[in-house]
């Protein structure tokens, strides 16, 4: 009974967004049969996220599909204080690129369209994100979530390299700061 209602309220905190709907065509002896395509994220605002691509006659149903499909692919995306990500990253899919950074709070979420949607869904409220070559909503999404399938957080770094979360943290800060050349500050 209690794992009944731990799906349940599970289940109520996904959150969902309607990227895009298409009208597509299928030329047969009679003439052309449309359908609907549908492009759907779901997050739990907590570092999960999915997107899925449903096909129906109706909308409503090209919606449901796409909303099960996206359940189905979520990924756990770790983040940093829970509100950016813990370090800048590139995806690619077809001709489309991102670039995602990491940014400090109160920056917001400055990022267009498709990859608007996934970070809402996935819960960061900091990040800079830019898409070049292609603006098609698939492809943007499809590198978005290439990106973010490469971002490793600092304990999962130091248990690859048999070291402290600490040691790792530190070696982030001074590399960042030693950006900068030297008699630069004035």
């Amino acid at each position: 009974m209690a794992r009944v209602s731990e799906k349940q309220q599970e289940e109520q905190e996904i959150v969902e967004r309607l990227v895009g709907i298409n009208r597509v065509a299928k030329v047969v002896k009679g003439g052309r049969r449309f359908a609907f395509s549908a492009l759907v994220i779901v997050g739990d605002g907590k570092g999960r996220v999915g997107h899925g691509h449903g096909k129906a006659k109706e909308v409503p149903d090209a919606i449901r599909k796409a909303t099960e499909a996206a359940r189905r692919n979520m990924i756990r995306v770790p983040l940093r204080e829970g509100r950016t990500l813990h370090h800048d990253v590139s995806g690619t899919e077809g001709a489309g690129r991102v670039h995602l950074r990491s940014a400090p709070q109160g920056t917001g979420i400055i990022a267009g369209g498709p990859m608007r949607a996934v970070f809402e869904a996935l819960g960061i409220q900091d990040v800079v994100a830019k898409a070049i070559g292609s603006n098609n909503p698939y492809c943007m999404i499809n590198a978005t979530f290439d990106a973010l399938k490469k971002i490793q957080s600092p304990r999962h770094v130091a248990a690859r390299r048999n070291k402290k979360v600490s040691e790792i943290v530190a070696n982030r800060e001074t590399t960042s700061g030693s950006e900068a050349p030297e008699g630069s500050e004035e």
